[in-house]
């Protein structure tokens, strides 16, 4: 049996040799499978397509493709399972904060037990900063409660596949792609593996509160359309507001007069029914520019430079 372990990699040039030390003990420890470890280049700033390079000089196992430029994780994620021709997948980052140690029991629970895939998720956050923390907590607990996907709370993208569950995800050729979202949306057995939060072995994370925020912000407009029903709700709440409101300011012109309470409840008012209009047209327009990125047909990544014989073109709607 094969198994193809995926590896994203982007400025990981001082990860990269821990990591295959740590892999070298757990290929030695599974030696009755047989293992790829196909490196994804996400246009890295370093050295790391040529520590790569250096790898795969000294190990046929060790496979590589570079893209053209930056395309971002869920690029390479999709790059990797496109390439992939191994009977079982797993997608683990090269900082060691997916342990490989848990490759032994991942793969029992597919081969032994029966799973389709077998993901990971972290029981605590030792070692982020808590606003951090608090935010993707929050998160997860909103993405299911809006949406369909089954997202686990400390998920992570440590995940192992058979062919079934890769093929099932390749056949969903989105551009703005979620695959925390994606692997709950096509169902099948999966068995959840917990452990404590590993932190990088070397290098800097490149996920900062922002880049984090606006992936969020992706996930949600992917697998939800709650917010354009919040804005809907929103529209109506306002109108019913206004309606009451212009009643009222009637009857007490009428019993009482004098109606007008001046201009800084005007503004006021304004601004809030302005920040309203604003926020509606922001979800909108989120929604719309995902429809406009999708409809171009754009491909997803654009293969430089890889060692892997396979036919067709370098570039992969």
């Amino acid at each position: 049996m094969k198994l193809t372990s995926i590896i994203p990699c982007y400025n990981e040039e001082a990860a990269l040799h821990y990591f295959y030390e740590e892999m070298q003990k757990v290929m030695r420890q599974m030696a009755d499978v047989e293992f790829e470890l196909l490196f994804v280049n996400d246009g890295s700033k370093d050295r790391t397509l040529e520590v790569i390079k250096e790898l795969a000089e000294k190990d046929t196992r060790v496979k590589y493709i570079s893209f053209s430029r930056n395309f971002g994780k869920e690029a390479a994620i999709y790059a990797g399972l496109s390439y992939s021709d191994g009977d079982l997948t797993a997608i683990m980052d090269a900082d060691l904060q997916d342990p490989p140690s848990l490759l032994p029991d991942m793969y029992y629970a597919i081969v032994e037990e029966g799973y389709d895939s077998v993901a990971t998720r972290r029981v605590n956050r030792k070692g982020e900063p808590p606003i951090r923390s608090f935010f993707a907590r929050n998160f997860y607990r909103i993405m299911n409660r809006i949406s369909k996907a089954d997202i686990v709370d400390g998920a992570r993208d440590y995940r192992l596949m058979n062919r079934s569950f890769v093929n099932a995800l390749l056949e969903m050729g989105e551009y703005n792609r979620f695959s925390k979202g994606l692997f709950g949306w096509v169902g099948f057995e999966t068995k959840w593996l917990e452990f404590q939060n590993v932190e990088r072995v070397a290098g800097e994370t490149k996920w900062s509160f922002w880049k984090l925020f606006l992936y969020s912000i992706d996930g949600i407009v992917a697998f939800s359309t709650m917010p354009l029903s919040i804005a809907a709700f929103l529209g109506v709440m306002m109108c019913f507001i206004a309606a009451a409101a212009i009643v009222f300011i009637i009857v007490r012109q009428i019993l009482y007069g004098g109606s007008a309470f001046g201009w800084p409840s005007m503004v006021c008012i304004m601004m809030f029914l302005g920040g309203i209009q604003l926020l509606c047209i922001g979800i909108l327009g989120s929604y719309l520019a995902k429809t406009y990125l999708e409809v171009k047909k754009r491909p997803i990544y654009i293969c430089k430079e890889t060692n892997i014989e396979r036919s067709g073109t370098e570039s992969h709607e």
